[in-house]
Formats: C-alpha cells, structure tokens, sequence
C-alpha cells in the first residue's frame, strides 16, 4: 500500500518535471519569437505580481498584528506594492517597463559599487584585487547604459528570462529522464526476486 502511494507520487513527480520542461521550453522560444508580446506580457506580469503581492503583505500584517509588534512595516510595504501595481495596470505597460529597467540598471550599479569596495578591500587586504575591480567598473558602466539605453535593457532583460526558461527546461527533462531510469532500475530489481521465486 505505502510502495504502491510512493511509486504513484514518484510517477507525478517525473511527469510534473517533463510538463514543467516542455513549457518552460516552450517560454523561452516564444519570448525570442515575438519579443514586441513578450515585452508586453512581462509588464502586465510585474504589475499583476505587484498588485498581488501587495495585496497578501496587507492581509498578512493583518493576521500578524496580535503577535508581532512591527507589523505595521508589513502593511507598509504592502499598500505600496499593491498602489505600484495598480498604477501600473493604469499606465499599462509604460510604468512596468520603466520599473523593470531602473530595477535592472540600479542592481548592476549597486552590485557595481560593492564590486569596486570589495576590490578596495582586498588590495589593502594584500589579496588578489584585479578581477573584482574590473567587474565592479563593468556593472556600474552597464548600469549606467542600462539607463541611458532602457530599450536594449528591456532587451537584455527579455533575452536573460528566455534563456532561463529554455536552460531550465532542458535540466527539467534531463531530471525527468534520470528520475525514468531509477524508477525502470527499480522495477527490474522486483521483478528479478519475483523471477526467481518462481
């Protein structure tokens, strides 16, 4: 009973892993087929998940109200995500795109400026320096294009998600393939003590 309930989830699982691959695939190939579409799906998807988001942080501050004297910093955050996301479905889809872009370009220049002090730090530290300061400059020069050019950073940006998505179908169907080949190694073990038996 408990073999038949584990060999039954095992089963879901491979073929959850082979449907997650195929539309994760399939994503991907249409974001590089139609990247106009894809563009505008992305930002009705920032301002949904805004929106959302935003919504669930309100009701759960609510519901941690009685327990957590800060809760109130949770329902801050949430009535903001929730008003980006409305104003966003407003001004659909130039405020998503615009959000998605200096989201982009900020990371880089930030991720940027730690590069560059953690490369400081290194030189004094007497430690091998070059690389990380060299990565730190190219963030921060790309998050300066990033501004300056918000249609290739939308670009990029899209590109970055098909890619992903393709990348991360193909590990899900190799996953699915080997999981097939425990459960077929599984089977041929049973069935040679059975074989035998008889």
């Amino acid at each position: 009973m408990i073999s038949g309930e584990i060999a039954s989830a095992y089963h879901r699982a491979k073929w959850a892993l082979v449907l997650r691959g195929i539309v994760g695939i399939a994503v991907g190939v249409l974001i590089l087929a139609r990247p106009m579409e894809s563009i505008a799906a992305f930002a009705l998807v920032i301002a949904l998940w805004a929106l959302i988001d935003g919504i669930v942080r309100i009701v759960h501050a609510f519901d941690l109200r009685p327990v957590i004297p800060h809760w109130w910093v949770m329902l801050l955050a949430g009535l903001v995500s929730a008003a980006f996301g409305a104003a966003a479905l407003y001004y659909y889809p130039a405020l998503s795109l615009a959000f998605a872009v200096v989201w982009a370009a900020w990371w880089l220049i930030t991720g940027g400026a730690l590069g560059i002090y953690l490369a400081v730090r290194e030189k004094g530290a007497g430690l091998s320096w070059g690389w990380t300061m060299t990565f730190g400059i190219l963030a921060m020069v790309a998050g300066v294009f990033a501004f300056i050019y918000p249609g290739a950073t939308l670009g990029s940006l899209m590109g970055l998600i098909a890619a992903f998505a393709i990348v991360s179908g193909i590990v899900m169907l190799v996953g699915a393939g080997k999981m097939q080949k425990v459960e077929n190694r599984v089977k041929d073990e049973f069935q040679e003590p059975r074989s035998r038996a008889a």
